[in-house]
């Protein structure tokens, strides 16, 4: 008879341990992870393709202020565009492709976007010819620098847009809807989110001069002017897990580069549930906020949630609270808009790629942003921030 023995679990893990590399105990680790990645990234093929087939917004915005593109002469060849995927997941990218050939037929577009986080690589490897993404993080940008020797060219391509998630929505500030805060300048929220730091990023350039001390710190109600009850209570910051490019820009904006974030911050990050359903950070972000009359938090926008209401951010102090609304958004007076770049690659002392040049020049002309009004989750630029990325081009 064979002898059949009880132990505890925790006897149990403590022999696997001992009898297991850990390097298995890891794999094991990682073949649940990968599962679980599986899993997410399926069900979010789904969601982000029935979303570009959408037309978000209808609304008309007045292009007339931009300029008109004509090709300053017929050219041959192609131009490679790599990076991201929102561009074909959505319909612009066929949209461009279409209208540009109206007027460029001798250029020929090729797309490789499988996802922004492809795009740095693809240019300072020779590989793309220009491309589409958000910001580069710090490796991204400092991994150019160290291959190519200079900085690459940025160009400004549309405005993000006021609630469709994956096209860059717009940052929002949101609160429990029983505090009654009127709104909050960028320099509050620097105060609220923010920490005592000895200076901040500009690029892969470390800035002393933007330090501040810890005078500047806000951490209760009571010093953004609220009376009552709140006044005395800890404001309780909430967002995105710190590893999201949606915090480095936050900060970026927000707090000058800096990467000293309040204390007492939570963030947030999507996970997998059992049943293989993601749950988003922007959820749980707006469940948190809801369920505490502390809380504050900065988030995408996605839409009107229960139990929260979002704020009026001021540029300065004096200056009057601009409510979110798409116009708002798309005309950049509300201050946490989003955007979407082009880069490309310019050795100092030479021209711009001709053939990248006419593209870039069509896709911020009248003709260029009225397709992306008309694929309707972006917003189209406006005449001067135009008028700066044709001072850049030419």
């Amino acid at each position: 008879m064979r002898m059949r023995l009880s132990l505890p679990y925790a006897a149990i893990v403590s022999c696997l341990t001992l009898a297991t590399p850990l390097g298995a105990l890891a794999q094991v680790a990682t073949q649940e992870d990968s599962k679980k990645s599986f899993m997410a990234q399926t069900e979010r093929a789904g969601v982000i393709s029935d979303r570009g087939a959408q037309v978000y917004y209808t609304n008309k915005f007045d292009l007339s202020g931009l300029p008109e593109y004509r090709p300053e002469k017929q050219l041959t060849g192609w131009v490679r565009l790599h990076g991201n995927n929102y561009l074909i997941d959505g319909k612009l990218g066929e949209y461009w492709k279409a209208e540009f050939a109206k007027h460029q037929p001798g250029i020929n577009l090729s797309f490789y976007l499988p996802t922004a986080a492809v795009a740095f690589a693809a240019l300072y490897y020779g590989q793309a010819d220009v491309v589409m993404g958000h910001h580069p993080g710090f490796y991204d940008l400092l991994a150019y620098q160290r291959v190519m020797g200079f900085d690459p060219v940025e160009i400004t391509a549309v405005t993000g847009s006021y609630d469709v998630p994956g096209w860059e929505s717009s940052t929002v500030i949101m609160v429990n809807d029983k505090n009654p805060i009127k709104g909050m300048t960028m320099a509050e929220l620097d105060g609220v989110f923010g920490a005592e730091r000895d200076g901040g990023w500009s690029g892969t350039n470390f800035r002393p001069d933007w330090a501040r001390g810890a005078d500047k710190n806000i951490r209760k109600w009571g010093a953004l002017g609220l009376k009552g009850s709140l006044a005395s209570q800890r404001i309780n910051p909430y967002g995105f897990n710190l590893r999201y490019n949606t915090a480095t820009d936050f900060a970026d904006r927000v707090m000058q580069g800096g990467d000293k974030w309040n204390e007492n911050f939570r963030g947030f990050a999507h996970i997998v549930k059992p049943d293989g359903k993601r749950y988003i950070q922007a959820e749980q972000i707006a469940d948190a906020v809801a369920g505490d009359r502390q809380a504050i938090a900065y988030t995408r926008f996605r839409g009107p949630r229960e139990g929260v209401r979002q704020l009026p951010i001021a540029a300065r102090a004096g200056e009057p609270y601009v409510e979110h609304t798409i116009e708002n958004v798309q005309n950049r007076t509300y201050p946490l808009y989003n955007e979407a770049f082009f880069y490309t690659t310019v050795k100092p002392g030479t021209q711009m790629d001709p053939l990248v040049k006419e593209f870039l020049r069509f896709v911020v002309s009248r003709q260029g942003q009225a397709e992306v009004m008309r694929d309707g989750k972006y917003l189209p630029l406006t005449e001067a921030v135009v008028r700066e990325q044709m001072q850049k081009l030419e």
